[in-house]
């Protein structure tokens, strides 16, 4: 079992930046697949980004495609999500997950353990 806590999010303007982090602790963090999603006010958790246990391979949602960047160091037991270009609509809770099953990168249903989520709020 992994516990996850997330970091790193806050309060910025339209065009700025922010770097979000997932700390992993209780299992190495090379056995699972690792993925970002958010939940805004109202709506339902969607996909953000995926990354493979090994990192060669990564997955974004078309909207943030060129603007996030996801990245893990297994030997740090960390994962990151590298958000630029920031826009409003970004504003969201943003979850850390993490899959043993690998399965459907972008389907929460993928996912056993999340973290608590860090708050990101995008003003225009």
């Amino acid at each position: 079992q992994v516990q996850l806590v997330e970091s790193g999010g806050g309060l910025v303007q339209a065009g700025g930046s922010l770097r979000l982090s997932c700390a992993a602790s209780g299992r190495a963090l090379s056995s699972y697949q690792m993925g970002w999603f958010r939940q805004a006010p109202g709506k339902e958790r969607e996909f953000v980004a995926a990354i493979t246990w090994r990192g060669d391979t990564t997955y974004y949602l078309d909207s943030v495609k060129g603007r996030f960047t996801i990245s893990r160091d297994n030997a740090k037991n960390r994962m990151w999500l590298q958000m630029n270009s920031l826009k409003p609509e970004d504003t969201a809770v943003y979850y850390c997950a993490a899959s043993t099953r690998g399965r459907d990168y972008s389907s929460t249903y993928d996912y056993e353990y999340w973290g608590q989520g860090t708050q990101v709020t995008v003003s225009s």
